[in-house]
């Protein structure tokens, strides 16, 4: 599955305009990328109001699906909120790459856009799944950070480190019945900051350099 990357930011600090400028360069080098846009809210409509699909979304449908020769859209109700993980296995056959904006709650790599004159402090100061800042002040924080018109340096950044194979020594490594799994860079930093995030709230396993995690299933 592609990897998922999060462009987070406080309200008016650019993300779709990053997004914006990322998706360019991203697809001139050759990749494909789902973007997915998250709304807080419990309702919105992408349809227009009296069209023959909202019609029938209003009148009972369960998903209401437009087709044309070029686009499709299904428009659905659900009863809860439907996980990245989800929406990346249903909808990004085919992708090398799931841009989303928002989702700051979600545990997968996050981008910050950050400016000075709006913000006072990050809004994932704290967040162990911080990847890298994009901003117009530099942060004390061992993390990549790019100038808001970096659009390369960001790219280069996304491509090094989720889209080419690994060449660095892997730092993650999983066995399922004695059978080693290659992962892929994404896979690793995904496990690593899942765990990382979960040993925090553990007594005694802040200096821990090495972790071991071994789960057994139950015969079915």
């Amino acid at each position: 599955m592609p990897p998922i990357i999060s462009i987070v930011g406080k309200s008016d600090s650019g993300k779709t305009t990053l997004i914006e400028k990322l998706l360019p360069e991203i697809l001139r080098r050759g990749y494909k990328v789902a973007t997915v846009k998250h709304h807080s809210h419990n309702d919105f409509d992408i349809d227009v109001e009296g069209k023959d699909s909202w019609r029938h979304a209003k009148a009972g449908s369960a998903k209401a699906i437009i087709s044309s020769p070029t686009k499709f859209a299904v428009i659905g109700k659900t009863q809860e909120e439907t996980s990245l993980n989800e929406i990346r296995a249903k909808y990004c056959d085919g992708i090398d790459l799931v841009l989303t904006e928002g989702y700051k709650s979600q545990n997968y790599p996050k981008i910050e856009i950050f400016r000075k004159g709006m913000h006072k402090e990050l809004l994932c100061k704290d967040d162990d799944a911080l990847a890298a800042i994009v901003s117009d002040m530099k942060f004390d924080r061992n993390v990549p950070q790019f100038w808001l018109d970096d659009v390369k340096g960001i790219v280069d950044f996304i491509e090094d480190k989720f889209l080419k194979p690994s060449t660095n020594t892997e730092e993650v490594f999983l066995k399922i019945d004695g059978k080693e799994i290659p992962l892929k860079p994404f896979i690793q930093e995904f496990f690593k900051g899942t765990i990382s995030g979960m040993l925090k709230g553990l007594k005694g396993t802040s200096n821990g350099k090495h972790v071991s995690l071994e789960i057994r299933f139950k015969d079915k």
